[in-house]
């Protein structure tokens, strides 16, 4: 059986998937660790939410967020501070050819999903899906 190429809009591809996790979980293991000198990141917990690579596997945008999502941009300035370290500790763990070059953004995802339900939970939606659900 032959494969066939991936058409443009079909999405990353498995491995670009599986590589961008296992990316994830490299930084992940170095912050739990605290292993990056830098007071602001040995006073917070990071969660690293996801990382989307680029098709070449050289570029990795991790999404984080810290618990609670307090000090958000002095844990973002501190994480891109230590962006070379982070970026030889992931070259250590994750065997590819090329280090991904590593770029940090706050995950926004939380806010939206909240905002989606508290629209959701408002009044005048309520009293539609209400009236939707008796016809």
């Amino acid at each position: 059986m032959s494969r066939r190429p991936a058409a443009q809009g079909d999405g990353p591809s498995v491995r670009v998937l599986r590589v961008g996790e296992e990316v994830r979980h490299a930084l992940s293991a170095v912050l739990m660790r605290g292993e990056v000198h830098d007071p602001v990141l040995q006073s917070h917990v990071v969660s690293v939410t996801e990382v989307r690579m680029s098709p070449d596997l050289r570029h990795a945008t991790a999404f984080v967020k810290p618990l609670l999502g307090k000090d958000e941009e002095a844990v973002l300035k501190a994480l891109r501070t230590n962006t070379a370290y982070l970026q030889r500790e992931v070259a250590r763990s994750v065997k590819l050819k090329f280090a991904p070059r590593l770029k940090f953004l706050a995950d926004e995802s939380f806010d939206e999903g909240s905002h989606i339900d508290a629209l959701l939970r408002a009044p005048k939606v309520a009293a539609d899906l209400a009236k939707d659900n008796g016809d």
